[in-house]
């Protein structure tokens, strides 16, 4: 009897451990409310925080910025090119995952932050990604992380790209770049009605 109780106990501690890992890794239900997102997966805003104290800025940006690239869908990947009209053919680019990260930049981060294992559909590390690349944008282009806009742009463009002006060419990326503005600074908004209350949610389940 004692035995078939402990089965019990460990089956169920096993099944809310894989409800928990589904949740963590499934499209967030409210993307419009950062409070209420964070409150949906607050391992997310545990590890935003985290990688946010470590590089500094704020969080809104990185979650506006992964709002517009994949609108938090962790293998996401660009549309792909048609033939005809109606044949599937070739994606734009290898971009994938939460932040949309190329391999060639992801595997540039993983070199500065000295680690192999890093995952693009995993949050905690796009999330973390996105923060290294704000740091970088700051760093070479002077564009202060809370400059929303240019600082999308120069995640777009590349560092590069941005110092040469690529993005003046493109009306429909100024506007995007303005779209991610408002977001972030929504986001903003938001985060200073609830950061006490998430900062007071525990992430574990005993």
């Amino acid at each position: 009897m004692f035995y078939q109780k402990l089965i019990k106990l460990v089956l169920i501690a096993l099944g809310i451990g894989l409800l928990g890992a589904c949740a963590s890794t499934s499209q967030p239900n409210n993307t419009q409310d950062i409070c209420r997102l964070f409150s949906e997966k607050p391992k997310w805003y545990k590890a935003a925080k985290k990688s946010t104290q470590k590089w500094g800025g704020n969080i809104q940006l990185p979650m506006a910025i992964m709002y517009q690239e994949s609108t938090f869908r962790r293998k996401a990947k660009p549309k792909r090119s048609t033939i005809l009209g109606f044949i599937p053919g070739k994606r734009p680019s290898n971009a994938y995952g939460y932040a949309q990260a190329l391999k060639s930049t992801w595997g540039e981060y993983e070199r500065a932050v000295g680690s192999s294992s890093k995952r693009r559909d995993n949050f905690a590390d796009a999330f973390d990604f996105i923060q290294w690349y704000i740091n970088k944008s700051q760093k070479r282009n002077a564009i202060s992380k809370w400059d929303y806009d240019a600082q999308y742009l120069n995640y777009h463009e590349g560092q590069g790209g941005y110092s040469r002006g690529t993005y003046l060419k493109k009306p429909w990326l100024l506007k995007t770049a303005a779209r991610v503005e408002v977001r972030a600074k929504r986001y903003g908004s938001q985060l200073l009605t609830c950061q006490d209350q998430l900062n007071r949610m525990r992430t574990g389940w005993f």
